[in-house]
């Protein structure tokens, strides 16, 4: 015990410091929820869809739900069934295997809905689409390229994996979007 006590005093405080505030997140909880009452009637429901990802992705939107985020303190909660969902966040290039099932999920889904793809695999079909460097659309033999080659998307958020900032900022532009439709 005495060495690992000396070992943390040697080493320190190892962690990441705090980001500073983004000004374009903030926004008051009451003018979200205001936001959220005007297109869905009430809460808003996400129905996360793991299309074949690597799981990178779905570690950052699990950390949208601790408390640093507070996701679920403005108003928006994660439903297990697409059925109660108002958006659907998807990850992953679309393997041949989930296509079927991405499609029910997306039919399932009451309107309005809402699609946000999550990561660049979501997005461009990523490293897993050999074709994608070529020009081509993202797909493979195992999978179907990006999200919207097989729903529509109305949201991207690029990155490998995107920031929790970066997956609350799609998540708020899915919903001014559709406000204002």
């Amino acid at each position: 015990m005495y060495q690992i006590i000396k070992q943390i005093i040697k080493t320190g405080i190892k962690t990441e410091a705090a980001l500073p505030p983004d000004d374009s997140m903030r926004l008051t909880p009451a003018r979200l929820q205001q936001q959220i009452l005007d297109v869905f009637g009430g809460a808003l429901s996400i129905r996360l869809v793991d299309a074949g990802s690597c799981n990178g992705c779905e570690l950052e939107i699990h950390a949208v739900n601790n408390a640093y985020y507070n996701l679920e303190g403005l108003g928006i909660k994660f439903v297990a069934s697409p059925r109660h969902a108002d958006m659907l966040l998807v990850t992953g290039p679309v393997s041949r295997h989930m296509e079927v099932a991405l499609k029910r999920t997306y039919d399932a889904t009451p309107d309005p809905k809402l699609v946000v793809a999550i990561g660049e695999c979501a997005c461009t079909g990523g490293m897993f689409s050999p074709t994608n460097s070529l020009g081509g659309k993202g797909e493979s033999y195992a999978t179907c390229g990006s999200v919207s080659n097989v729903i529509p998307v109305d949201v991207v958020v690029q990155g490998c994996p995107p920031t929790p900032a970066a997956i609350m900022q799609g998540i708020l532009t899915a919903i001014s979007a559709q406000k204002n439709l």
